[in-house]
C-alpha cells in the first residue's frame, strides 16, 4: 500500500515538472521567458523546455492585430461646440519584451492617449470640418499614438472615427442651415434656367429678324433683277421693231404703205378727239392733210435712218424737223 502511494506521489510529481519544463507557444503568440526573475528570453511559436523551479514564463503576448474600441468621450470644437466622439484603434505587438517590461497595461495606455489625441486634434477645427477631416483626424492620431507606442515595442496602425454626435439643439441648426443651402442652391438653379430660356428666346427672334431681313432683301433683289429683265426685254423688242419698220421702209412700196398707215391713224384719232364731251382746239392747217402726212412721213423716216446708230436726238418743239 506504501509502495502504491509512493508510485502515485511519484507520478505526479514527473507530471508537474513536465509541465513546468515542456511548453508549446501556438501561432501567432510569443512567451516571455524569465530567469529567476529576470528576463532570459522570448519563445515563438512551437515546443520548448524550460529549466524546471528556474525558468518560467512571465508574460504571454498575442501578435495578431487587436481592435481596441475606443468609448464615447466629449470633445470641444475650435468654434465652442460639444460633440461626443467615439472610435476604433487597431494595433499590434512587434516587440513581446519591450511590451512586457516598457509598460505596465499598453492597451490601456493607448486608449487613453487616443481619446487625449483626439481631443486636441478636434479642438483645432469648426464643428463644421470635423465631419470633412475625417482622414485628417485619424492620421493625426495615428500619428501621434505611433510616436508614443514606440518604446513600448507596439505598432499602432490605424484610428478610425465611428460616429460624430454635436448636441440637439446644433443638429437642429444644422439642419436648418442645410435645408437654407438647398433651398439657395435651387433657387439659384431656377433663376439661371430662366436666364438661359430667355437668351435662348432673345437669340431665336435675334435669328427670326435677320432670316426675315434676309428674306426681303433677296426678294427685292429679285424683283429688281425681275423688273431690270423687263425692262430689257421691252427695249430689245422696240429696237427690234424700230429696225424692222426702218428695213421695211426702205423696202419697195414702204414709203406708199407708211403713208397710208398714217393717214389712218390720223383719221382714227382725229375721230376720238370729236366725241362728245371733249373740249380740243384745231389746228388752222387742219384740212392740209397732206402736208401733215409728208410731215411724219419724215420724222418715221429720219427715225428709221437714225435706228442703227441709237435713238435719235430729240428736238424742241418751237423748232421745226
Amino acid at each position: 500500500m506504501e509502495n502504491l502511494i509512493a508510485i502515485g506521489v511519484m507520478t505526479a510529481l514527473v507530471f508537474f515538472v513536465v509541465m513546468k519544463i515542456a511548453i508549446v507557444v501556438p501561432q501567432q503568440q510569443a512567451y516571455v521567458v524569465e530567469y529567476l526573475g529576470k528576463y532570459k528570453k522570448t519563445l515563438d511559436a512551437g515546443f520548448h523546455i524550460l529549466i524546471p523551479f528556474v525558468e518560467k514564463v512571465a508574460y504571454r503576448h498575442s501578435l495578431k492585430e487587436m481592435a481596441v474600441d475606443i468609448p464615447e468621450q466629449v470633445c470641444i470644437t475650435r468654434d465652442n461646440v460639444q460633440v461626443g466622439v467615439d472610435g476604433v484603434l487597431y494595433l499590434k505587438v512587434l516587440e513581446p519584451e519591450r511590451a512586457s517590461y516598457g509598460i505596465r497595461d499598453y492597451v490601456f495606455a493607448i486608449s487613453q492617449l487616443a481619446q487625449t489625441t483626439l481631443r486636441s486634434e478636434i479642438g483645432k477645427i469648426d464643428l463644421d470640418r470635423t465631419f470633412e477631416e475625417r482622414s485628417h483626424i485619424n492620421a493625426s492620431v495615428v500619428e501621434e499614438l505611433d510616436k508614443a507606442s514606440d518604446p513600448w515595442g507596439v505598432k499602432v496602425l490605424r484610428y478610425e472615427i465611428k460616429n460624430i454626435n454635436p448636441p440637439h439643439d446644433v443638429l437642429g441648426a444644422m439642419e436648418k442651415q442645410m435645408r437654407a443651402e438647398r433651398e439657395k442652391r435651387a433657387t439659384v438653379l431656377t433663376s439661371e434656367g430662366d436666364r438661359d430660356a430667355q437668351i435662348n428666346r432673345a437669340e431665336g427672334e435675334k435669328q427670326r429678324v435677320i432670316k426675315e431681313s434676309e428674306a426681303a432683301k433677296q426678294r427685292q433683289i429679285n424683283e429688281a433683277e425681275g423688273q431690270a429683265a423687263a425692262i430689257l426685254a421691252v427695249a430689245t423688242a422696240t429696237a427690234e421693231g424700230l429696225r424692222q419698220v426702218a428695213a421695211a421702209l426702205n423696202a419697195p412700196g414702204g414709203d406708199e404703205a407708211m403713208k397710208l398707215r398714217v393717214a389712218e391713224q390720223y383719221v382714227e384719232q382725229f375721230g376720238h378727239l370729236a366725241q362728245e364731251g371733249n373740249t380740243l382746239i384745231l389746228p388752222a392747217t387742219l384740212s392740209d392733210i397732206g402736208s401733215m402726212i409728208a410731215m411724219a412721213t419724215s420724222i418715221v423716216k429720219e427715225h428709221g435712218s437714225n435706228g442703227s446708230a441709237g435713238p435719235a436726238t430729240p428736238r424742241h418743239p418751237s423748232h421745226p424737223a
